[in-house]
């Protein structure tokens, strides 16, 4: 499974993150959001995460843009933490690409990661 890393901010703390929650099971790669976005699209990639400062804004402009905001998820936003079973559901209904606010960055990777790698699938 391969990850693109977009977004506008904190890119190479998200790639630390999903490294360490992947237990090795993924490849990951810091993109522009709009290579990650055609990455994903062209079936470069499998999924797409991004974290800026609203969770949707310049996390996911992009990819929402290049993909359809169908297949995009913002699993937190200022003031709302992410929620494990909301992003769970996410992948569940096809959602590919995933966007977040930097100072959620751990809980949002951990729970996406889970729901990839781990308990959660």
């Amino acid at each position: 499974m391969k990850i693109v890393i977009g977004g506008q901010v904190d890119k190479q703390e998200v790639e630390r993150l999903v490294r360490m929650h992947s237990g090795g099971r993924v490849t990951t790669e810091v993109m522009s959001d709009l290579d990650a976005a055609v990455a994903l699209k062209n079936g470069e990639a499998d999924y797409y995460l991004g974290a800026c400062h609203t969770g949707g804004g310049g996390a996911l402009a992009m990819a929402m843009a290049v993909l359809g905001a169908w297949r995009c998820e913002t699993v937190s936003m200022p003031g709302k933490k992410p929620d494990a079973q909301r992003i769970v559901k996410a992948m569940e209904s096809g959602k590919k690409a995933f966007g977040f606010t930097a100072d959620h960055k751990e809980a949002a990777v951990g729970s996406i990661m889970d729901a990839l790698v781990g308990k959660g699938r």
